[in-house]
């Protein structure tokens, strides 16, 4: 397992009891409810970055015209055998 740390955090009184009214409907701990929290706030962060590099390595490098004829040909072929009702 790997180690943890305590920290103190200090919150608006409604923000607790907003947080305790989310433990008690989870059965979480606080600890495992601001674990799982943060942990949420720090994946999106990720994830928005890695959008954010791939729109500016896109910007970057669009596609050429022949590349989108190729995608456009093979595009045809696929929904081309597909059966459409």
């Amino acid at each position: 397992m790997s180690k943890t740390s305590k920290i103190a955090i200090s919150l608006p009184e409604e923000v607790l009891t907003a947080v305790e009214k989310e433990r008690a409907g989870s059965g979480e701990s606080r600890s495992q409810l601001f674990r799982r929290a943060v942990e949420l706030l720090l994946r999106q962060r990720k994830e928005r970055e890695m959008s954010e590099q791939y729109i500016h390595a896109y910007q970057q490098y669009p596609e050429t015209n022949e590349e989108i004829s190729a995608a456009r040909r093979s595009a045809s072929v696929v929904l081309g055998e597909d059966p459409w009702q």
